[in-house]
């Protein structure tokens, strides 16, 4: 039997399952630091390119699992301050998925500003949408 495919297993709790195994967070960063060791000691090419794509991976899968703390931080906020104007009589209010996104867009915009990033991205999105709008447009062989 798989326990992650079944019920007898419980049901999967993020918040719980975070604080059981947050003893890994420790062992991952200590995995990183020696893989990053390593990579300054290798002299071999082809091993020390192995050594840097699994350092890339690690520090993509670190800046993931912040993302996701952080999304469910943000979510967790939002449900106890619903639960506190629910509590003073009033309706409660869900967001639409739509919503969620303009608030993680302000929150994006707001961080570049602070960390002063802000110029810089959106000059590449204005690249990026020039790029795409020059697709949409008819080539020039066809007139």
């Amino acid at each position: 039997r798989d326990p992650r495919f079944d019920d007898l297993s419980g049901e999967y709790k993020p918040e719980i399952f975070m604080k059981t195994y947050s003893f890994l967070d420790n062992i991952k960063k200590q995995e990183k630091e020696m893989v990053q060791k390593q990579l300054k000691k290798c002299r071999n090419v082809e091993q020390k390119e192995k050594l840097q794509r699994l350092l890339n991976r690690m520090t993509q899968q670190e800046q993931a699992q912040k993302k996701q703390q952080k999304l469910r931080e943000r979510e967790l906020a939002f449900k106890r301050q619903q639960r506190e104007l629910a509590k003073q009589g009033k309706k409660p209010f869900f967001l639409k998925k739509s919503e969620k996104r303009k608030l993680e867009l302000a929150e994006k915009y707001a961080e570049l500003k602070r960390s002063g990033k802000l110029e810089s991205f959106l000059s590449k999105k204005r690249k990026r949408n020039a790029i795409k709008d020059k697709r949409h447009l008819p080539s020039q062989k066809n007139l």
